[in-house]
């Protein structure tokens, strides 16, 4: 009865399709203006920050930056000016930094409070009453350059200059071949800290005219700093869809003239992926989802999806006119087979995408959930707008002289691509059990390779590689990628200035601050500090209220004798209420500095520990969750390090998790629709083989191409079931049908070479589609496309060569005769009634 209900749901749309062509088409185009209209509400979002969402590390630091902060006050931001030449260190080379400063300094648009250069520091040194800049370069420019390498040496050992120079500064030769300046803006509602870096900084405009005043500086200077990130991490992706968008749309427009070979079904098939496109993206907007840098995946994989739908329901449509049937006759044929064959994969492809929903981080479960409403939508425009819009056209061609190409469907009997296609057919009926054994073997193999597959996650990930390809630097205007220098200058700071790159984790402590021994207890975990912190006579390098507290006691005898008051053993740590401690701290000048790291209702502390620049990220992680769990106080390990550490572990998982409930949900899907539509639940069983293949097979390129998990190829796994599930179902869907009339190797055959042929059609394009984000800006992007079309192309393979050995199987342990139809008679002796085997 079920079957029977699901039958005449088919037929009910079938007869829409057919018979009210002209309504359905009006509908959809209505529909389209509706979903239009969301379109110029699309947001975008990009950065690293929105991944730092709902990680426990990150709700740490961003309680430190509301705790610690002063309210109600104007923030401050920084711009560092990165000068390199041969000696930056001449008196030319300190003139030109000098002269970048004055010059940012001078414009009040700006909000420059506060300038630092080694260039400072040397003209200090030659003149200590040139306290402005002005008078800074009248004190170099009127010393020798003998004059200016002597001041030079004179701050061989300050701080204050050595921290600013490159790694290689030599004093008895007064050489250093980069430094850095940092430029303090005041930056009005300055954004909350987060350890992710985020599309949107309040410092992007400032640095945007600090750069152009810069420029006007000879010399090799540049700007660096967060507005300049949240510049480039914006651009990248308009960058990327200018090129990407374009190019997928050639590449498809190519195949498609291949597949169809016929003007008007081409643009048919044109309008309908653009109809798919405007309804997702439309509901983006609607739905006040932000698009952000995943996304840029979701165009291709729609088209990729759309051009598949529209080549099989061409395809099938051309094969029963072929076979003599009118327009209308051949429509509801083809769609009483496709639309159910359509239904499984949107339902497989969309259980692929939503299994990204367990995913921790934001933009991957927003990912999953949009390319699942587009996988629908696509449904329903290929299902049924196309169809019907396919009819009102041909009809008219029956009227009017609508110019008509070849009308001939792909992998016809006698063509060389159907010979093709044929390869698997022939070892799936002499020996099954070998071919799945084999493959079965190989994918056991790749699934145990694919074990040392890394994970990572990073700023860079998400900003254009330092060098940009030559293909990128040939692109003609407007596809033509702008400059970036983020990803470059990351490299170069971290290469260069090593010495003075040294990181810094934070332990948030909530609670237990005013207890008399919390103070003893911060001098306990200060001692015998990992190897990968930075320590001082086995004394962790850190800073925490502890410190503020022995900081002003040095330098303040009043305040010295409160501590002394309230210190029982004398080793000159509080630990006798320590309450009025705190409170006779924050009356002292030393309020603010206090504030950083004491919560104003005393409910919370923070410590922030140095960490060596060249400690393996890991080991610093796993250090500071150790040092977090020292402290009797609930301890939290956070900053960047920690929160990326944690999110490249929770890549892993949702990929592990995602793949897990994909191939999970698709295999109880499967069985319950072969169940509900043919009463063979076991089929599931042979659509799911050549999925596993595919599966460990792109597991395996992953670790042979060196492509690591990150926030793109977490989801290709499931992608990979939930795409590549696609070619299964359409060779099993039609493989069922043709059985029913045909005997076992007539059905497969006309199975391979029928949808085989549409299949190959559908993998050229997809595959081209998808291959396009290799030419993305962002080389992460061009991992996933690259993976992805080795997915398509893995599926058609497996679904050509494994799965018809399969069926073969699943034929005979069904109990099926192989020279008897399903639902026929045996084609030697009409008078043989056919043998039917229930699952």
């Amino acid at each position: 009865m079920a079957r029977l209900d699901f039958q005449r749901f088919v037929d009910w749309v079938d007869h829409r399709i057919v018979n009210r062509s002209r309504r359905v088409i009006a509908v959809f185009l209505v529909l389209t203006l509706v979903f239009g209209g969301g379109l110029s509400a699309v947001e975008t979002e990009s950065g690293t920050e929105q991944f730092a969402e709902e990680v426990p590390a990150e709700e740490a630091f961003s309680r430190i930056s509301e705790e610690f902060s002063p309210s109600f006050e104007e923030g401050t931001g920084s711009t560092q000016l990165i000068q390199r030449a041969p000696n930056v260190l001449t008196r030319r080379e300190l003139l030109r930094m000098l002269e970048a400063q004055k010059r940012l300094s001078d414009r009040d648009d700006l909000r420059v409070v506060q300038t630092a250069s080694a260039a400072s520091v040397v003209a200090l040194s030659l003149d200590p009453d040139a306290d402005t800049l002005e008078a800074q370069v009248r004190a170099v420019e009127r010393a020798t350059e003998r004059e200016v390498a002597e001041a030079v040496r004179d701050n061989a050992e300050n701080e204050r200059f050595t921290g600013l120079l490159s790694d290689d500064f030599n004093p008895t030769t007064a050489r250093s071949t980069a430094t850095i300046a940092v430029i303090t803006h005041s930056v009005p509602f300055a954004d909350e800290a987060t350890a992710g870096q985020g599309g949107e900084s309040p410092l992007t405009p400032i640095q945007r005219k600090a750069a152009r005043v810069v420029a006007t500086v000879s010399g090799d200077i540049s700007v660096f700093g967060s507005g300049v990130i949240a510049d480039e991490f914006g651009t990248v992706i308009t960058d990327s869809l200018i090129i990407v968008v374009p190019a997928a749309v050639v590449f498809i427009v190519l195949f498609l003239v291949i597949a169809y070979r016929d003007l008007v079904d081409l643009l048919l098939g044109t309008v309908a992926l653009v109809m798919a496109l405007v309804w997702t993206f439309g509901f983006l907007g609607l739905a006040g989802i932000p698009f952000n840098q995943v996304m840029i995946a979701i165009p291709p994989l729609l088209l990729a999806v759309g051009i598949d739908f529209g080549i099989h329901a061409v395809n099938r449509y051309r094969e029963d006119r072929i076979d003599g049937l009118g327009v209308g006759e051949a429509m509801r044929k083809a769609t009483d087979q496709l639309l159910v064959a359509f239904f499984i994969v949107t339902g497989t492809t969309a259980i692929g995408f939503l299994s990204n929903l367990v995913s921790n981080l934001t933009p991957i479960r927003d990912f999953g959930v949009v390319a699942a409403i587009g996988i629908v939508f696509t449904f329903l425009v290929f299902g049924v707008f196309l169809p019907a819009a396919k009819v009102e056209i041909d009809r008219l061609r029956e009227r009017y002289p609508i110019p008509t190409f070849s009308q001939s469907p792909l992998g016809r009997e006698g063509s060389s691509l159907g010979s093709a296609l044929r390869l698997g057919v022939g070892p799936a009926l002499r020996a099954p059990v070998v071919v799945l054994v084999v493959a079965l073997l190989c994918s056991g193999g790749m699934m145990w390779y694919a074990t040392g597959v890394d994970t990572e996650f990073g700023q860079e990930d998400f900003l254009p590689p330092a060098e940009a390809p030559a293909y990128l630097k040939a692109l003609p205007e407007p596809f033509a990628p702008g400059d970036y220098s983020v990803v470059a200058d990351i490299e170069f700071l971290e290469a260069r200035f090593t010495s003075s790159q040294s990181g810094v984790v934070t332990v948030f402590l909530d609670g237990r601050v005013t207890d008399d021994a919390f103070l003893e207890e911060l001098d306990r975990v200060a001692q015998d500090p990992p190897d990968t912190f930075l320590a001082t006579d086995r004394r962790a390098d850190s800073t925490s209220i502890l410190t503020v507290i022995e900081s002003e006691a040095d330098s303040n005898p009043e305040f010295a004798a409160v501590v002394a008051r309230h210190d029982r053993n004398g080793n000159g740590v509080p630990d006798r209420d320590v309450v009025e401690v705190y409170d006779a701290l924050f009356a002292t000048e030393s309020a603010d500095r206090a504030a950083q790291y004491l919560a104003d209702d005393y409910r919370s502390s923070r410590v922030d520990y140095r960490v060596r620049a060249d400690a393996d990220d890991d080991a610093v992680v796993a250090d500071a969750s150790d040092v977090a769990e020292r402290f009797r106080t609930a301890g939290t390990a956070t900053g960047t390090v920690v929160v990326f550490s944690a999110i490249s572990d929770l890549i892993l998982d949702s990929a592990v998790q995602s793949l897990a409930l994909s191939m999970a949900g698709t295999g109880l899907f499967l069985l319950f629709i072969y169940w509900w539509l043919e009463r063979r639940p076991s089929l599931a069983l042979a659509n799911l083989v050549p999925i596993l293949v595919a599966v460990t097979f792109v597991a395996g390129t992953m670790r042979l191409s060196g492509i690591p998990f990150n926030a793109f190829t977490a989801t290709v796994l499931a992608l990979t079931i939930g795409l590549g599930v696609d070619y299964s179902v359409h060779i099993v869907h039609r493989f069922i049908d043709e059985r029913t009339e045909h005997d076992l190797e007539t059905a497969l055959d006309r199975t391979v070479r029928g949808t085989g042929g549409a299949l190959a059609g559908s993998m050229l394009t997809t595959v081209f589609g998808l291959g396009v984000l290799v030419l993305a800006v962002l080389s992460i992007l061009g991992q996933f496309g690259l993976l992805t079309a080795a997915s398509i192309v893995y599926s058609f393979l497996a679904s050509l060569l494994v799965l018809p050995s399969a069926l073969v199987l699943w034929d005979r342990f069904s109990g099926n005769d192989p020279l008897v139809p399903l639902g026929g008679v045996d084609v030697d002796d009409a008078d043989t009634p056919a043998v039917s085997a229930a699952d």
